[in-house]
């Protein structure tokens, strides 16, 4: 039986990596040849989880070839995926995004439901088959939800996601609130990436109408910390934009103790985002008061307006 591919997306969060991995078991528990894979570098916060729960990061690929069946978690969009997706065979989708650029040569099983986290999801598919969930696996599903609404403090936040974390953290026999701020804070550590590391460690490409358009984002507990490196990171977007012909990059840091934003934007056409957020750019800059989701807060505004 050929082996199955697992991943998520490219510049992968804590929910793609612990999505992929948490897949990969539950394909297993129905006797499935699966492996859980990965497009990049897992971050601090995400090292954090996977040491804490004792496991492994995925296998790095680059690219997949024809005809491999592959499960995609926490994205459908082919240009988050992996390269070569387009002539792979896509078996299955579990995600909590938008519908976008997707086509495929045959059925497949899709399950997107809009929740703050693809986890949460995965936690309804085990119990619907009335599969257990040890302890580690319980802590990384809950990580990736704690990750993905920021400690629930996220508007992208339900009340599934709520219910999820009360359930897995009993599991996992962690004290939720307080895992949960050690790993964010885990996170923020930043001091030892580059500019250019950090302007791509949570980054995805988004279609702006006939725009290219990135919208990169990094947790922190200091704004003010990070805005020292301003001139870095306008170097950086400036030299992304230049190299993959963008029209707008959207720079998020965003301080998870206070729930605020500032971004950093560059390109010819920022006036897609003052007009969204009605606002006016000082210094390629704007504060963003109770922005902290990019998925409800900036994507959506990014659309509408373009």
């Amino acid at each position: 039986m050929e082996e199955m591919l697992v991943f998520g997306h490219k510049s992968p969060d804590t929910d793609t990596i612990c999505s992929s991995i948490v897949m990969a078991d539950f394909q297993k528990k129905l006797g499935k040849n699966v492996k859980a894979v990965r497009l990049g570098e897992p971050n601090k916060e995400t090292k954090f989880a996977l040491n804490y729960f004792e496991f492994e990061a995925p296998e790095l690929i680059e690219k997949v070839e024809e005809g491999q069946e592959v499960i995609l978690v926490d994205h459908n969009e082919f240009s988050q995926s992996a390269d070569g997706i387009e002539n792979a065979k896509i078996r299955m989708v579990v995600d909590h995004h938008r519908i976008c650029d997707f086509l495929t040569a045959e059925p497949l099983y899709y399950r997107a439901e809009p929740v703050g986290c693809t986890n949460t999801i995965l936690l309804k598919m085990y119990k619907e088959y009335g599969f257990e969930i040890d302890k580690k696996i319980a802590g990384i599903m809950l990580s990736a939800i704690i990750s993905d609404t920021l400690l629930l403090k996220s508007p992208t936040k339900t009340v599934e996601d709520e219910k999820a974390v009360e359930e897995l953290a009993k599991i996992a026999e962690v004290n939720y609130e307080e895992y949960g701020l050690e790993m964010l804070k885990a996170g923020t550590d930043l001091s030892d990436y580059s500019a250019e590391e950090l302007i791509g460690l949570d980054c995805k490409k988004c279609e702006l109408k006939d725009k290219k358009a990135k919208v990169a984002q990094v947790n922190t507990a200091d704004i003010s910390e990070m805005m020292k490196r301003k001139s870095e990171f306008e170097a950086a977007i400036s030299k992304d934009i230049e190299e993959n012909n963008l029209d707008l990059f959207v720079f998020a840091i965003t301080d998870i103790i206070n729930s605020n934003s500032q971004a950093i934007v560059l390109g010819k056409e920022t006036t897609i985002f003052e007009k969204g957020f009605n606002t006016k750019l000082e210094d390629n800059t704007a504060f963003l008061p109770g922005v902290v989701s990019r998925k409800k807060q900036i994507l959506p505004v990014l659309q509408e307006n373009a």
